[in-house]
Protein backbone atom coordinates (compact mmCIF):
# COMPACT_ATOMS: atom_id res chain seq x y z
CA UNK A 1 0.00 0.00 0.00
CA UNK A 2 2.99 1.88 0.35
CA UNK A 3 3.75 2.13 -3.37
CA UNK A 4 -0.30 3.25 -3.51
CA UNK A 5 0.07 5.71 -1.69
CA UNK A 6 2.45 7.32 -4.12
CA UNK A 7 -0.18 8.17 -6.89
CA UNK A 8 -2.08 10.83 -7.67
CA UNK A 9 -5.24 8.93 -7.98
CA UNK A 10 -7.24 7.25 -4.67
CA UNK A 11 -7.34 4.11 -4.18
CA UNK A 12 -10.95 2.72 -6.00
CA UNK A 13 -10.83 -1.11 -5.89
CA UNK A 14 -9.51 -3.98 -3.96
CA UNK A 15 -9.95 -7.12 -5.35
CA UNK A 16 -8.32 -10.51 -2.88
CA UNK A 17 -7.82 -13.33 -4.97
CA UNK A 18 -5.59 -14.70 -2.67
CA UNK A 19 -5.39 -18.76 -1.86
CA UNK A 20 -3.70 -21.70 -1.04
CA UNK A 21 -4.13 -25.06 -0.53
CA UNK A 22 -1.82 -28.11 0.05
CA UNK A 23 -2.13 -32.26 -0.93
CA UNK A 24 -5.45 -33.54 -0.53
CA UNK A 25 -5.94 -35.15 3.24
CA UNK A 26 -8.59 -35.48 6.02
CA UNK A 27 -8.88 -33.30 8.90
CA UNK A 28 -7.20 -36.10 11.49
CA UNK A 29 -3.93 -35.82 9.01
CA UNK A 30 -3.82 -32.13 9.09
CA UNK A 31 -1.01 -30.28 10.89
CA UNK A 32 -1.08 -26.93 12.59
CA UNK A 33 1.51 -25.93 10.46
CA UNK A 34 -0.66 -26.60 7.06
CA UNK A 35 -3.33 -24.77 8.91
CA UNK A 36 -1.68 -21.86 10.41
CA UNK A 37 0.15 -21.19 6.81
CA UNK A 38 -3.58 -21.64 5.00
CA UNK A 39 -4.90 -19.22 7.23
CA UNK A 40 -2.69 -16.71 6.65
CA UNK A 41 -2.61 -16.03 3.28
CA UNK A 42 -6.08 -17.20 2.68
CA UNK A 43 -7.82 -15.03 5.49
CA UNK A 44 -5.13 -12.83 7.07
CA UNK A 45 -3.80 -11.43 4.12
CA UNK A 46 -7.56 -10.38 3.19
CA UNK A 47 -8.14 -8.66 6.69
CA UNK A 48 -4.79 -6.55 6.23
CA UNK A 49 -5.99 -5.52 2.78
CA UNK A 50 -9.13 -5.02 3.26
CA UNK A 51 -7.93 -3.06 6.37
CA UNK A 52 -5.58 -1.08 4.61
CA UNK A 53 -8.00 0.02 1.51
CA UNK A 54 -10.84 0.94 3.90
CA UNK A 55 -8.42 3.50 5.16
CA UNK A 56 -7.87 5.03 1.99
CA UNK A 57 -11.24 4.79 0.15
CA UNK A 58 -13.93 5.67 3.82
CA UNK A 59 -15.33 9.00 3.37
CA UNK A 60 -14.27 9.70 7.06
CA UNK A 61 -10.96 9.37 6.20
CA UNK A 62 -10.90 11.68 2.97
CA UNK A 63 -11.55 8.69 0.75
CA UNK A 64 -13.78 8.78 -2.03
CA UNK A 65 -15.24 5.34 -1.26
CA UNK A 66 -14.71 2.45 -3.37
CA UNK A 67 -15.43 -1.17 -4.39
CA UNK A 68 -13.53 -4.44 -2.41
CA UNK A 69 -14.33 -7.56 -3.86
CA UNK A 70 -12.85 -10.73 -2.26
CA UNK A 71 -12.62 -14.00 -4.04
CA UNK A 72 -14.10 -16.77 -1.63
CA UNK A 73 -14.66 -20.50 -3.14
CA UNK A 74 -17.64 -22.74 -3.52
CA UNK A 75 -15.79 -25.25 -1.05
CA UNK A 76 -16.97 -22.41 1.46
CA UNK A 77 -20.12 -23.74 1.15
CA UNK A 78 -19.40 -27.63 0.35
CA UNK A 79 -16.88 -28.20 3.02
CA UNK A 80 -13.97 -30.12 0.59
CA UNK A 81 -14.39 -33.45 3.24
CA UNK A 82 -11.90 -35.92 2.52
CA UNK A 83 -10.07 -32.77 0.70
CA UNK A 84 -9.33 -29.44 1.54
CA UNK A 85 -11.67 -29.19 5.03
CA UNK A 86 -8.77 -26.54 5.17
CA UNK A 87 -8.96 -24.91 2.78
CA UNK A 88 -12.96 -24.69 2.64
CA UNK A 89 -13.29 -23.23 6.41
CA UNK A 90 -10.19 -20.51 5.20
CA UNK A 91 -13.09 -19.61 2.60
CA UNK A 92 -15.96 -19.46 4.65
CA UNK A 93 -14.05 -17.10 7.00
CA UNK A 94 -13.80 -14.66 3.77
CA UNK A 95 -17.73 -14.92 3.54
CA UNK A 96 -17.87 -14.01 7.13
CA UNK A 97 -15.19 -11.21 6.56
CA UNK A 98 -17.44 -10.02 3.69
CA UNK A 99 -21.03 -9.67 5.20
CA UNK A 100 -19.38 -7.61 8.51
CA UNK A 101 -17.32 -5.66 6.34
CA UNK A 102 -20.10 -4.47 3.61
CA UNK A 103 -22.29 -3.79 6.98
CA UNK A 104 -19.14 -1.93 8.87
CA UNK A 105 -17.90 0.46 5.49
CA UNK A 106 -21.07 0.83 3.50
CA UNK A 107 -21.82 4.19 4.86
CA UNK A 108 -18.43 5.26 4.38
CA UNK A 109 -19.02 4.82 0.42
CA UNK A 110 -17.42 1.56 0.18
CA UNK A 111 -19.06 -1.64 -1.33
CA UNK A 112 -17.72 -4.68 -0.02
CA UNK A 113 -18.91 -7.91 -2.18
CA UNK A 114 -17.50 -11.78 -2.94
CA UNK A 115 -17.43 -14.12 -5.72
CA UNK A 116 -17.92 -17.53 -4.91
CA UNK A 117 -16.33 -19.38 -7.95
CA UNK A 118 -17.21 -23.53 -8.64
CA UNK A 119 -14.34 -25.70 -10.15
CA UNK A 120 -12.73 -23.37 -11.73
CA UNK A 121 -10.08 -24.51 -14.43
CA UNK A 122 -6.21 -23.40 -12.69
CA UNK A 123 -3.22 -24.75 -11.75
CA UNK A 124 -4.03 -24.92 -7.98
CA UNK A 125 -5.75 -28.00 -8.55
CA UNK A 126 -2.47 -29.70 -9.71
CA UNK A 127 -0.61 -28.04 -6.64
CA UNK A 128 -3.55 -30.37 -4.76
CA UNK A 129 -2.03 -33.16 -6.01
CA UNK A 130 -4.72 -33.63 -8.61
CA UNK A 131 -4.36 -31.54 -11.56
CA UNK A 132 -7.38 -33.30 -13.65
CA UNK A 133 -9.75 -32.52 -10.41
CA UNK A 134 -12.10 -30.20 -12.81
CA UNK A 135 -12.47 -32.92 -15.53
CA UNK A 136 -13.20 -35.67 -12.68
CA UNK A 137 -16.14 -33.55 -10.62
CA UNK A 138 -17.27 -31.76 -14.09
CA UNK A 139 -20.72 -34.03 -14.59
CA UNK A 140 -21.69 -32.83 -11.13
CA UNK A 141 -21.94 -30.08 -12.01
CA UNK A 142 -24.89 -28.73 -13.55
CA UNK A 143 -23.58 -27.13 -16.47
CA UNK A 144 -21.29 -30.19 -16.88
CA UNK A 145 -18.19 -28.00 -17.71
CA UNK A 146 -15.57 -26.37 -15.24
CA UNK A 147 -15.74 -22.42 -15.57
CA UNK A 148 -12.29 -20.33 -16.37
CA UNK A 149 -10.89 -17.63 -14.53
CA UNK A 150 -11.40 -15.22 -17.19
CA UNK A 151 -14.99 -15.86 -16.01
CA UNK A 152 -14.58 -14.76 -12.65
CA UNK A 153 -13.39 -12.05 -13.80
CA UNK A 154 -15.72 -10.94 -16.05
CA UNK A 155 -18.35 -10.85 -12.72
CA UNK A 156 -15.29 -9.19 -10.56
CA UNK A 157 -14.97 -6.57 -13.01
CA UNK A 158 -18.46 -6.29 -13.20
CA UNK A 159 -18.85 -5.63 -9.51
CA UNK A 160 -15.88 -3.25 -9.56
CA UNK A 161 -17.92 -1.31 -12.14
CA UNK A 162 -20.80 1.53 -11.26
CA UNK A 163 -22.87 -0.85 -13.05
CA UNK A 164 -22.71 -2.61 -9.30
CA UNK A 165 -23.19 0.39 -7.48
CA UNK A 166 -26.59 -0.92 -5.73
CA UNK A 167 -24.95 -4.43 -5.09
Amino acid sequence: FTAIDQHDEPLAALVNNAGILFTQCTVENLTAERINRVLSTNVTGYFLCCREAVKRMALKNGGSGGAIVNVSSVASRLGSPGEYVDYAASKGAIDTLTTGLSLEVAAQGIRVNCVRPGFIYTEMHASGGEPGRVDRVKSNIPMQRGGQAEEVAQAIVWLLSDKASYV
